[in-house]
């Protein structure tokens, strides 16, 4: 692991695609609505910290590490971490209780997920290295 990332345990930790110029801008708006709540670390360096994570499943989604160990991906994570803050638990709350929405919202995750280079483009970010 890097050697300036040091994950808080106190708080969930977020890894990321910090190669992704479109991951990058989502994880800076929804640093701002957790404020503080989840730690936000690119997979590249500190997905070893993990065990219960592979770095397959950190380059597929977003991977979302509880201080207990428990983890939760791609669009579980995202609801999950805007729904600590205190916002957004009606999101959460629905993937949860509702079949039907989790397989939607991971079916729309995954679909993002795939388009990223071509999102980023469109979005008007700094050029995807995964281009």
């Amino acid at each position: 692991m890097d050697p300036e990332i040091k994950p808080n345990r106190q708080a969930p930790v977020m890894l990321y695609d910090g190669d992704c110029a479109f991951c990058q801008h989502w994880i800076e708006k929804w640093g701002k609505v957790t404020r503080g709540y989840v730690e936000y670390v690119p997979y590249q360096k500190g997905f070893s910290q993990y065990p219960q994570v592979t770095e397959k499943e950190c380059r597929e989604a977003v991977q979302m590490i509880m201080p207990d160990g428990a983890h939760f991906s791609g669009a579980h994570a995202v609801l999950k971490s805007l729904a600590l803050s205190g916002r957004y638990r009606a999101f959460l709350w629905c993937y949860e209780q509702c079949p039907i929405s989790a397989w939607l919202s991971e079916r729309l995750y995954r679909a993002v997920a795939h388009n990223r280079p071509m999102l980023s483009r469109v979005t008007r970010e700094k050029k995807c290295k995964l281009d």
